[in-house]
């Protein structure tokens, strides 16, 4: 069975031809529960995101805050496996018919097989990979199971990340590019800042993926604000805090539905 990455493509291209960014939510695997992080995905999505991303939890991040860290520390603690992230990424897509992808660290797929994972997550309908610590120098292997499995590679750029840089990642991904707001890891911000937008200038000089932004979206007005220069706008500590912060998971459900409500407006106010 061959993955979703047309599904993908056909979504960021939409909200483009409709002048609009498109919203793209972040939630962790095994966040409250297996059941409960599928229950999630579903209300983000009934609340307006267009593609969601389901996190691999990892027990050495080096991109996620402390939201996120905390969400994967549940989850882990939960018994959460490869196996639940897939099982995840099935039943969302088959409840939603949005285009779900996996992000990961290298090392749990490295463990797991790169073959074996790219199998799995094209027969359970994935659209493809987010990867912040593949190198792309090192990602041949990724990627030719990846396309032959019909699944988007997205890499991430950062502000620090120079022009040629820039051609060499964008050259070998797919999907769109993940553009890093700021040097740091995940968590809502006060501001997002003018560093998000010139990346995205500077990347879009050396491609025509569609290039989306995260890293410190957290309401409406940022949301419209990214939306202002970005093809995407990515969410993710924001909707895990407002699980985090509810008295129980029905009331967390509500709550991520209500605030994908809230940026899916805000991206359409660019």
């Amino acid at each position: 069975m061959s993955g979703n990455i047309e599904l993908l493509n056909t979504t960021l291209a939409a909200a483009k031809a409709a002048d609009r960014a498109a919203l793209i939510a972040y939630l962790p695997a095994g966040f409250p529960t297996v059941d409960g992080g599928i229950e999630a995905v579903k209300a983000v999505v009934a609340g307006g995101a267009d593609v969601v991303e389901v996190g691999l939890p990892h027990s050495d991040p080096v991109l996620d805050g402390p939201v996120i860290q905390t969400a994967d520390d549940i989850a882990l603690r939960g018994g959460v496996r490869i196996a639940d992230v897939m099982h995840t990424v099935r039943e969302a897509y088959e409840a939603t018919g949005v285009p779900i992808l996996v992000m990961t660290y290298w090392n749990p797929i490295d463990r797991y097989g790169v073959e074996r994972f790219t199998a799995e997550l094209a027969e359970a309908g994935g659209a493809g990979c987010i990867l912040p610590d593949l190198p792309v120098q090192e990602s041949a292997l990724w990627r030719e199971h990846a396309d032959k499995h019909g699944l988007a590679t997205v890499f991430v750029v950062a502000p620090s990340s120079q022009d040629a840089r820039l051609a060499t990642i964008t050259a070998a991904g797919s999907g769109f590019v993940y553009a890093a707001s700021l040097m740091g890891v995940t968590g809502t911000r006060a501001s997002v800042g003018a560093q998000a937008q010139d990346l995205v200038g500077r990347t879009r000089a050396t491609t025509d993926l569609p290039v989306c932004v995260g890293l410190g979206v957290s309401n409406a007005a940022q949301a419209a604000e990214v939306a202002g220069f970005a093809d995407g706008v990515i969410v993710g500590s924001a909707f895990v805090k407002a699980m985090l912060d509810a008295p129980d998971e029905a009331a967390g459900l509500a709550a991520v539905r209500s605030l994908a409500g809230e940026l899916a407006e805000g991206v359409r106010k660019r």
